[in-house]
């Protein structure tokens, strides 16, 4: 009999959350005394699991924007961080903007901030983003880096409002409060963490949809040819902004969700480098795959975790520029070998191999 093939996006989602569920479950109940590190090596941990949701958040958006509408971005940490500290201000320091303490203490203050940041933050993008998409190429990747580079200057200068002290400068802000729902704190850590992949596969689903419909069918035909796409009635300036709209808002969002997780902010984690870790992100786990962003973001991070832990074994008292070029190194070979990313060309290499097709013989 010959076997029915699923769509990759249920198979994803069949394999993706029993696994997601497993693990938090792992973490929860500790049955027999197991752990993720204990099973791992101490290599995966759950915080590692939870930064990769919040990793996933924003790639989705990032892949939207530069795997499908090939739009190149090399600040989105910009809006990541600019969730982040949305969030930090309005929960921590509200009291100098005005709002009642009554209010902020309130348990659905923190969400109601989370979910009108990631709406302002989009709105932001697409005003932004309606001018400095017509460039392209180099110069449209000069401009979102000059962004980014803006945003960070403005998080490390208070706003420019120094009395008031509302990012609190390099040192950032601390003391954000934990989420809660109703007289729930969502936390310890495995609490948080099932919080986090909620979103995250939220944020799949959504890209997936987007990919699927009309509107994913434009972007393709923008980055295939932007000139074709006008010749074809596709309102290119308008789904350039919206996309670049969309990813804004996931950053923004996952920002939020990583400021109740740390309970702190600084603007050094906000800056270049972290936004080229988020394309380097991109790029391994497939740029035009929504399913690559938790591929993507799991990889970098346990790439990062062993030439943090095990570089100096192989080259004693190796300091941050031997990591840096062993990452450089591996990201080279991964591009040279699966130039398509871990998830398409994982795909491709399977299609390759008939043997190894569910069903062949």
């Amino acid at each position: 009999m010959r076997r029915i093939a699923l769509p990759s996006h249920a198979v994803g989602f069949a394999i993706g959350l029993p696994l997601i569920l497993a693990i938090g479950g792992l973490e929860a109940f500790r049955p027999m005394g197991l752990s993720l590190p204990a099973l791992t090596g101490g290599l995966l941990t759950l915080d590692t699991m939870i930064r990769v949701g919040l990793f996933t958040i924003v790639l989705v958006g990032l892949n939207l924007l530069m795997g499908y509408a090939g739009q190149v971005s090399l600040g989105q940490a910009a809006f990541y961080g600019m969730g982040a500290f949305f969030s930090a201000i309005l929960t921590v320091r509200g009291h100098a903007l005005g709002i009642p303490a009554a209010v902020t203490a309130r348990w659905w203050w923190p969400w109601l901030v989370m979910f009108s940041g990631a709406l302002l933050v989009g709105l932001a993008a697409y005003g932004i983003g309606r001018p400095i998409l017509r460039l392209r190429g180099h110069y449209l990747a000069m401009a979102t880096l000059s962004l980014g580079i803006v945003v960070y200057i403005l998080l490390r200068e208070n706003l420019g409002l120094p009395h008031l002290n509302l990012t609190g400068g390099f040192d950032g802000i601390q003391g954000i409060p934990r989420l809660r729902v109703g007289g729930i704190t969502l936390w310890p850590a495995w609490r948080y963490y099932f919080l986090v992949w909620l979103f995250a596969f939220g944020a799949i689903a959504l890209g997936l949809h987007v990919v699927r419909s009309r509107v994913g069918r434009a972007l393709r035909a923008i980055h295939g040819s932007e000139l074709a796409a006008e010749s074809i009635g596709v309102a290119v300036p308008h789904y350039k902004a919206q996309v670049f709209a969309l990813s804004a808002a996931l950053a923004a969002l996952a920002g939020s969700l990583y400021a109740h997780f740390q309970t702190t902010v600084i603007p050094a984690t906000f800056g270049f480098g972290p936004s080229l870790e988020l394309v380097v992100m991109s790029a391994v786990g497939g740029m035009a795959s929504i399913w690559g962003a938790p591929f993507g973001a799991l990889t970098i991070l346990l790439v990062q975790e062993v030439l943090r832990t095990q570089l100096h074994r192989v080259i004693p008292n190796a300091q941050g520029e031997f990591e840096a070029i062993a990452f450089g190194a591996i990201l080279v070979l991964i591009m040279l070998f699966l130039p398509e990313g871990l998830t398409a060309g994982g795909l491709r290499w399977l299609r390759s191999h008939p043997r190894l097709r569910p069903g062949s013989r």
